[in-house]
């Protein structure tokens, strides 16, 4: 080949090449994912890293992640959701809850002494939403629905039955779980997790419900000296229900190959994941409140059987509630039971 040939030729490549990258890099999508845990918390640690990394190595690196912890894109984390919605954000994980009235088909799971597995919970949170959750969710795109560990009480006083919940103020993260804590007896105080360490610190509240694993991340565990937690026999006190949701409009614009890598990443076995990492986070947790020195006790189940009664007309209102809004409020509570046993089993 002559030089000027080979010039020529190098030129060519080099303008092909310059012409073909756009159109690669255009074949490239960048999420923003948001949520309100700080970067060094296990949700982002094990659960959306990794998530991140697969979804990239099973797209040949079209899907990336840009990850904004701790509210990084600004505003609170009630405003996730609508974040999620208008695209500010790409996916989001938060609690439903934290909007109440906003999704109120997935409350059910909120209730009083409803799970005891989070990974079974999960699963049956998914397979619900199916069923009743459609309409609450049409905005987004939802990728897993999940619940958290088994909830405790916490705070600068022992609790050991219900009459010690006269005069606490305390916080919730939900709507049913503060008309629990009223129900007891308590102050119930609503806000979202990043608050709750300044305001145990400062005295604005004298307890919290929370399950272990969020628990060593905020380091309330340096502001807490007592820890009630229940027969682990029984249900659980409470848990919340979590969702990672997409924005409709993002996944929908998608090429199809890359909308199966999401897809193939979400669900059902996508959030039984989430609830086990969960279960699995307990117990390591739990462990830095004893190594704090931290105080321990465990409420029998005949001492909750009293709680149950006191919390029983919860489940009476929320089907009223439900009803009042055009749902079935009586087949979502037995099918959300009914899919915590299948699961359970």
């Amino acid at each position: 080949m002559s030089r000027k040939l080979a010039t020529a030729f190098i030129a060519t490549a080099a303008l092909a090449a310059t012409l073909a990258a756009p159109a690669a890099r255009a074949q490239e999508v960048v999420l923003k994912v948001a949520h309100f845990w700080p970067a060094t918390a296990l949700s982002h640690q094990k659960v959306l890293l990794p998530w991140c990394d697969k979804i990239a190595k099973e797209s040949n690196n079209r899907l990336k992640c840009q990850l904004y912890p701790a509210m990084q894109l600004g505003g609170t984390p009630p405003q996730l959701i609508q974040q999620a919605i208008d695209g500010v954000a790409d996916i989001v994980w938060t609690l439903p809850g934290y909007t109440p009235g906003r999704f109120p088909s997935v409350e059910v799971f909120e209730l009083p002494f409803m799970s005891r597995s989070a990974e079974a919970t999960s699963r049956a949170v998914w397979d619900y939403v199916q069923l009743y959750g459609q309409k609450d969710f049409g905005q987004l795109k939802p990728l897993a629905f999940h619940v958290h560990d088994n909830g405790y009480i916490h705070g600068n006083k022992p609790i050991e039955k219900l009459a010690d919940f006269r005069g606490m103020k305390m916080r919730a993260p939900t709507r049913l779980t503060n008309k629990m804590l009223a129900a007891f007896g308590a102050t119930p105080v609503a806000m979202p997790l990043p608050q709750v360490t300044e305001s145990m610190s400062k005295g604005v509240i004298d307890g919290y419900v929370l399950p272990w694993e969020v628990i060593p991340p905020v380091k309330l565990h340096e502001l807490t000296r007592y820890h009630a937690e229940t027969d682990p026999a029984e249900p659980a006190l409470y848990t919340a229900v979590f969702t990672i949701a997409m924005n409709k409009a993002r996944y929908e614009g998608l090429p199809p190959e890359l909308k199966q890598v999401i897809d193939a990443n979400s669900g059902a076995e996508f959030s039984a994941m989430l609830g086990r990492v969960w279960d699995e986070s307990a117990a390591p947790a739990r462990q830095k409140a004893v190594e704090h020195g931290n105080r321990f006790n465990t409420i029998p189940a005949a001492e909750l059987a009293n709680w149950r009664t006191a919390t029983d007309k919860l489940a009476v209102d929320w089907v009223a509630e439900m009803k009042a809004k055009g749902y079935d409020g009586q087949a979502m509570l037995d099918s959300a039971k009914t899919l915590i046993r299948k699961y359970d089993k």
